[in-house]
């Protein structure tokens, strides 16, 4: 079996404690082998006066034995090249890269959820479907079991139910107990409204809302085309 932890860090008065540093040696203490470190990345959160702002968290993913589930076909993502193919050799004119897609590899950039996000409820650390859903489909089979010991709205049992995986979990407050299976309800009526796994992130630039020069960059930019400019000045006149 596996098991997938999600951390992010702990800010103590500004200093920094990534906390899957903290977990990796007792997991390791138990036994269990380290497959990934996957870095989960979006683009917002707190804006930071005096660091950067942070803009990831971690899932660290181990497992029992080398004997362990893994359908990278189920979690592959198009490719950058999909019509690349072999230019000379044996594989000359054949496809070079795989046609059902690329594997994910560990930077995944899934937005969170925040109070724009269309699966938001009142919990203040929800996870995304998505993000759950990835996990579920690369790390079980249909069938299997899927246990969050920390359901909170219950986005690890929605995830197991889409994909023919069974769900259980665990949550102490009693309020996220409701939300959490009246979610659940809708997941299994259709009715639940969350963001596609397949869909792009959007990108600002592409849809012609955002700046595609820093402001600051502004006189850097215009320094170096006034540079070019004289320069060409100074090869006319030779």
């Amino acid at each position: 079996g596996s098991i997938c932890w999600q951390v992010g860090n702990y800010v103590d008065n500004g200093a920094i404690v990534p906390l899957d540093t903290v977990l990796y040696p007792i997991f390791r203490n138990l036994g269990l082998k380290m497959r990934n470190r996957i870095i989960w990345h979006f683009e917002h959160g707190l804006h930071c006066s005096r660091r950067f702002s942070g803009r990831y968290e971690t899932i660290i993913w181990f497992t029992k034995s080398d004997e362990y589930t893994f359908n990278l076909d189920s979690v592959r993502v198009p490719q950058k090249y999909p019509g690349k193919k072999y230019f000379k050799g044996p594989n000359a004119g054949k496809y070079s890269c795989n046609p059902l897609g690329k594997n994910p590899g560990d930077f995944w950039v899934i937005p969170n959820v925040k109070s724009n996000h269309v699966e938001k409820t009142e919990h203040p650390c929800q996870f995304p479907v998505e993000l759950i859903e990835r996990l579920v489909l690369a790390m079980t089979n249909q069938g299997d079991w899927v246990l969050d010991p920390f359901l909170g709205t219950g986005t690890s049992i929605i995830a197991a139910i889409r994909h023919n995986r069974r769900g259980m979990g665990a949550e102490v407050v009693p309020k996220y107990i409701k939300l959490a299976k009246d979610r659940i309800q809708q997941e299994l009526t259709g009715t639940l409204r969350t963001r596609p796994m397949d869909k792009p992130v959007y990108d600002p630039i592409e849809a012609g809302n955002s700046l595609t020069v820093a402001p600051w960059a502004n006189h850097k930019i215009s320094r170096q085309l006034l540079l070019i400019k004289e320069r060409k000045v100074r090869y006319r006149k030779k």
